[in-house]
């Protein structure tokens, strides 16, 4: 699957719907220690996603991802099945990351793919990967990329984002691998998990958004602007079940 891209309308990141902002949080003003950005723990097993988390599709791609509430062990989590398909959810929230620094979540993923290939476009596949999506700066862009992201605006009402962080659960790629998506180096992403080992297990992750993104980019990222979670196995034809547990920003380790 083509990362935030081909499967999404617009040249520059694809998928411009994703990230309008519409929740501000955390800038100037007394925080909580915590944000939920995905709570799926206080829902229901069977229960209606809450609106906030909006279906992610992408043209000329007509099988989607299921994703559904189901219980783990007493827990609700958020199941992902995908058969030769492609789609995500998304929460468009905004986030100073210098005051929530730290990402925390848990998922599993029950398979991994032989052909999975972080290098390219027909291995770019993943069990399981979670978008943290930085909103449109100009600053951070040349004049052609300045007005690159003028023309998706002007075509869809919205910048895409600046850039995106993309944690996946690689197949074959080595843990710790950072490599942009084979589709745009405005994506990169970084292998948290990979390979079978640890398959059928619940790993609990903990990242540092700022740091990753001054190391993927080379500057300050400008504040967050989405959540994603994807499961997708249109490129590689093949097939998972994952799952995925609370998502959380937090402003100390």
């Amino acid at each position: 699957m083509g990362a935030l891209t081909r499967k999404a309308a617009g040249p520059v990141l694809g998928g411009v719907a994703l990230l309008c902002l519409l929740t501000v949080v955390g800038f100037g003003k007394e925080v909580p220690e915590i944000l939920h950005a995905g709570a799926f723990s206080e829902l229901s097993p069977g229960e209606i996603l809450p609106p906030e988390w909006e279906p992610m599709t992408f043209d000329k791609i007509e099988r989607h991802t299921r994703y559904s509430l189901v219980s783990e062990k007493g827990a609700t989590v958020l199941k992902a099945e995908s058969r030769n398909s492609a789609s995500g959810l998304i929460r468009k929230i905004r986030i100073d990351p210098h005051q929530y620094p730290i990402l925390r979540w848990r998922w599993k993923v029950t398979r991994i793919f032989p052909r999975g290939n972080v290098r390219k476009k027909s291995g770019d596949d993943y069990p399981a990967r979670i978008y943290i999506t930085f909103e449109y700066d100009p600053d951070k862009l040349s004049f052609f990329q300045r007005a690159k992201y003028q023309a998706v605006k002007l075509a869809f009402g919205e910048y895409p984002p600046t850039g995106a962080i993309s944690y996946i659960w690689a197949s074959t790629a080595p843990e710790g691998t950072r490599v942009p998506n084979p589709y745009t180096d405005r994506v990169m992403m970084i292998a948290v998990e990979s390979g079978s080992a640890e398959r059928n297990t619940w790993k609990e992750e903990e990242r540092n958004i700022l740091e990753d993104y001054r190391r993927a980019f080379g500057h300050e990222p400008p504040a967050v602007s989405g959540v994603a979670v994807m499961t997708d196995t249109d490129d590689t034809g093949d097939s998972a079940v994952s799952y995925y547990g609370d998502i959380r920003f937090s402003a100390t380790p």
